[in-house]
């Protein structure tokens, strides 16, 4: 079963040349019909309302639960999240961000003010999907005679969004969102509730989400423009978890990452991340190439604008459950690859950064082949 949650954001990566230049294809393709349809830019508008309207938090708070688990202890929810179809992920994320746009530090989640299910400035119109692609005519969204407009299909993938959020772990204990039943039959999709991010809880009332304090080790923040410039609707799954697994590292280990970059052995990457290797190893290419991380280099701290390296102190090293990122002692460990997270990338417009940094992937996979 957990195989089958550790999918990367498409499918499994064919490791080979060909097999990433028809995965490169296909995200061209999608990155293509969002562009005509203006799907991202519609949806960004969306979000940037809810934000000008709100607190305009300046970055957005998320618990290190999200990410890692003890290794005895079942999957961390976004992995079991990381599915080669849906915006479970995304939408939890967008919900997070709405969430912080509206409420305060402390403040727990409510209904209340919160965006309807459908029409104008509802959650329908947080997400930028694609519709179906029909391979024979090398079209997307083919006329047929079923509904197939992309309201509906919005509406249809956050239905499965909050199903899928709702299923997670034995007993639902952790449960991302509640969907409660209706008086006379099925699911009221539009009153579902937000949990924290390790999920309901096994007590009889559900850990309902709240806004956390940004504390070091125990949280990491996400810059705003992540969800503002369009980056939350474009990365792939494994993208955005690798993402931010390497920026919760940076921010719980700032000196290191300034020194000398953070990265994961394949220990840790297993076991507490629950993160393959090829899911982990496609996703850092591909995020080095968006100019979300870069190489590991000294002079990190004063060329990027991130301010004086903090050494590593004994606060680092306080907490049990974090891991420990030294040197090994053996000469014929592999040395894993060394990253820096740089937010530069992030003022960019997303489509057009993915779609020229694919573009020329293509360009040199094609080159091969030749």
């Amino acid at each position: 079963m957990i195989s089958s949650l550790l999918e990367d954001g498409v499918e499994t990566l064919i490791r080979s040349p060909a097999g990433e230049l028809e995965l490169i294809e296909r995200r061209l393709r999608r990155l293509d019909q969002l562009k005509n349809e203006r799907s991202v830019d519609l949806s960004t508008r969306t979000l940037e309302r809810v934000w000008e309207a709100g607190r305009r938090p300046e970055r957005i708070t998320l618990r290190r639960g999200l990410l890692l688990s003890n290794p005895q202890d079942p999957p961390p929810p976004l992995t079991q999240l990381l599915r080669p179809r849906g915006v479970a992920l995304r939408f939890y994320l967008l919900a997070v961000f709405e969430a912080q746009c509206r409420l305060g530090v402390g403040d727990e989640w409510t209904r209340k003010g919160s965006p309807r299910l459908k029409g104008p400035n509802s959650w329908s119109d947080f997400v930028a999907i694609d519709g179906a692609y029909d391979k024979p005519s090398n079209t997307y969204m083919p006329i047929t005679t079923g509904d197939r407009d992309l309201q509906t299909l919005r509406r249809q993938q956050i239905h499965g969004a909050l199903r899928t959020l709702e299923s997670l772990g034995s007993d639902n204990e952790r449960a991302l969102v509640e969907v409660p039943e209706r008086a006379r039959g099925g699911r009221d999709y539009a009153d579902f509730r937000l949990m924290q991010e390790t999920g309901r809880g096994g007590a009889q009332t559900p850990a309902l989400y709240s806004i956390p304090a940004n504390t070091r080790n125990a949280t990491f923040t996400v810059p705003v423009e992540f969800f503002l410039h369009g980056w939350i609707q474009v990365l792939q799954p494994a993208e955005v978890a690798t993402w931010m697994i390497l920026r919760w590292l940076a921010q719980t280990y700032p000196g290191k990452h300034s020194q000398t970059g953070v990265y994961l052995y394949a220990k840790h990457r297993t076991g507490w991340f629950r993160l393959r290797r090829d899911s982990y190893e496609d996703a850092c290419n591909r995020l080095l190439s968006f100019g979300l991380i870069q190489n590991a280099r000294a002079d990190f701290a004063n060329s990027s604008g991130s301010g004086p390296s903090r050494k590593l102190g004994s606060q680092d090293e306080a907490d049990a459950f974090l891991m420990t990122f030294s040197q090994p002692a053996r000469t014929d460990v592999h040395e894993p690859n060394r990253y820096q997270v740089t937010n530069n990338g992030l003022a960019e417009d997303a489509v057009t950064t993915c779609n020229r940094e694919l573009l020329l992937r293509q360009h040199q996979l094609r080159m091969r082949q030749d």
